[in-house]
């Protein structure tokens, strides 16, 4: 009689053991669980840690909580100014309510990834050519306002969309290395234009300084024979300015007009 007692009782253990064993579920700390009953959802969202559910009769489903980072294929479209591209970006999401998440969509990435597609080639379609390559912040924007419009109502929360990368055709590459080496070409002449402009200026002030006191003339032609003299040139060519002879014939004639009867003296 003691035996089958114990033997009852172990029995009872056993399936108190198994029955432990199978209704015993674990949710991790970045998870949630979704209990449904019979089909149904059931009571709250069950919390990280053990959670004990009827078997055969309940279905705790776990959901992933953590940010989700999802490529987007390269999509190839036109863009406003008629110019091919291939575009790929990258979502950040995640699981802002695991019943939603689980009730209201099949598969909640696989919408995201088709949503996040469209919206890139809806983006394409509406921006220059400039705008991808030079004003990506605010398509990145855009482009999150449209993935997150529809997947609030699946539990889903975008956190931030970034394009990747632009690839242009060849040909467009090298016309706008044309266009660059053009526009650098252009500033660059503009700027020695106006180096020009403003040294003419002051070559003028220089001329004007020079004609009202011609002495300056003869220092400068001086400073000039003793630059080209420390260069050790055997052969020195220097040109003469007539104003440097105007000069000279100017101090002769002084010399002579100062006699007392106002008639040049003679030698």
């Amino acid at each position: 009689m003691v035996q089958e007692l114990l033997g009852a009782i172990a029995a009872a253990g056993s399936a108190g053991l198994v029955y432990l064993a199978m209704a015993a579920r674990v949710v991790k700390q970045y998870e949630r669980g979704v209990l449904f009953r019979l089909g149904r959802v059931a009571d709250d969202v069950r919390s990280p840690g053990l959670n004990l559910i009827i078997p055969f009769v309940d279905r705790l489903q776990k959901v992933n909580m953590q940010i989700v980072t999802m490529p987007i294929p390269a999509q190839e479209g036109i863009t406003r100014d008629n110019v091919t591209v291939r575009v790929d970006a990258v979502v950040y999401f995640r699981v802002v309510d695991a019943e939603s998440a689980l009730v209201k969509v099949e598969d909640y990435k696989f919408a995201v990834s088709q949503m996040a597609q469209t919206s890139l080639r809806s983006i394409i379609g509406k921006s220059d050519l400039d705008d991808l390559l030079s004003n990506r912040e605010k398509l990145n924007q855009g482009l999150e306002l449209m993935i997150d419009s529809p997947a609030v109502g699946w539990g889903v929360q975008v956190d931030r969309v970034e394009i990747k990368d632009v690839s242009l055709p060849d040909t467009m590459k090298r016309s706008m290395a044309r266009q660059a080496e053009a526009d650098r070409e252009r500033r660059a002449r503009i700027i020695n234009a106006d180096a020009e402009y403003q040294a003419s200026k002051k070559l003028a002030e220089a001329a004007q300084q020079m004609a009202d006191t011609p002495a300056a003339l003869q220092l400068r032609l001086l400073q000039t024979v003793m630059a080209v003299s420390a260069e050790k040139n055997s052969t020195l060519v220097l040109p003469i300015p007539v104003e440097l002879l105007h000069f000279l014939e100017r101090g002769n004639r002084q010399p002579l007009a100062s006699n007392s009867d106002g008639e040049p003296r003679s030698g």
